[in-house]
């Protein structure tokens, strides 16, 4: 997917948000802009949907029979929408890693057009999406919550890796990064392509994954995989490079550790580490 990237001063923006006026009008545009995109596909917001099998309502939604929520008065969707230029620099400032914010809106999937994306940004090789939460959130209760939207957007841009960036009350920040997970995007695809047959039919769907999510752990199934070949193939691979994987993070670690504070490059035996103008040190191949 080609797209100019074209760096924003977001500090700026953030502090142009103070205005009332300007809240008022970016909160507008914005709701208006969601309802518009939902009924044309399936969104990033919609995947968790999917996945839940939450399927009726959203069919309900997608086909016209009911207004989709209203998110003008949550507080908290209102407040994520004004402090993501705030959310963005922050990230940018704090990892060093650069955001983009064009060509974010209405992405379409190559081969399945009914998979569409807004995002929030883009970053090199990948994407950043901005949420705002609840200051008693748990780490991995967020990254849970987050994971279809982004596996959804990684698959619409055919990318391969994705942040998130959150900001937890007014007290604390973090990020987290996705790689693109081939297997759950493969279900996800399956899955959003068997509920828009039912939109584009105009069938009502009867929510078939319900009953296999409501399974209890102790009632599921123990398997054999043996004389699976892709299994196999695939499980070599995971004891192979585990070890090796390990050594890389520590290897990567240590070498950072070896640049002294006021170097902003340092070079030898193939590979650099550059520091960032936030800090932040990356370690590359010299090629």
């Amino acid at each position: 997917m080609s797209f100019e990237l074209i760096h924003v001063d977001f500090m700026t923006i953030a502090l142009h948000y103070i205005c009332t006026h300007c809240v008022t009008e970016e909160v507008k545009m914005r709701s208006k802009q969601e309802q518009m995109n939902r009924s044309k596909g399936i969104g990033g917001s919609d995947a968790g949907r999917v996945m839940a099998g939450d399927w009726y309502q959203l069919w309900e939604e997608k086909t016209g029979r009911r207004e989709p929520e209203d998110l003008t008065d949550v507080l908290q969707v209102q407040i994520g929408i004004v402090t993501e230029p705030l959310n963005m620099w922050w990230f940018e400032r704090r990892t060093g890693i650069e955001v983009f914010c064009s060509g974010c809106e209405d992405l379409v999937h190559a081969q399945h057009p009914f998979m569409r994306a807004n995002l929030d940004a883009w970053v090199p090789g990948g994407i950043l999406e901005c949420k705002h939460t609840s200051a008693f959130a748990k780490d991995d209760e967020i990254v849970s919550r987050y994971f279809p939207q982004v596996q959804h957007y990684l698959a619409v841009t055919d990318t391969s890796l994705g942040y998130l960036s959150v900001i937890f009350g007014n007290h604390r920040w973090a990020h987290f990064e996705l790689e693109a997970d081939e297997a759950y995007q493969a279900e996800l695809i399956a899955r959003e392509a068997k509920f828009w047959w039912h939109v584009e039919t105009d069938t009502p769907p009867e929510n078939p994954d319900e009953e296999v999510l409501s399974i209890s752990l102790d009632d599921m199934r123990e398997v054999s995989m043996e004389g699976n070949n892709e299994w196999g193939a695939l499980a070599d691979d995971w004891l192979t490079c585990r070890d090796p994987a390990k050594r890389f993070d520590a290897a990567n670690k240590g070498l950072k550790r070896l640049v002294e504070p006021d170097v902003k490059l340092a070079v030898g035996y193939g590979v650099k580490v550059a520091r960032s103008k936030a800090g932040a040190l990356t370690v590359r191949e010299v090629v």
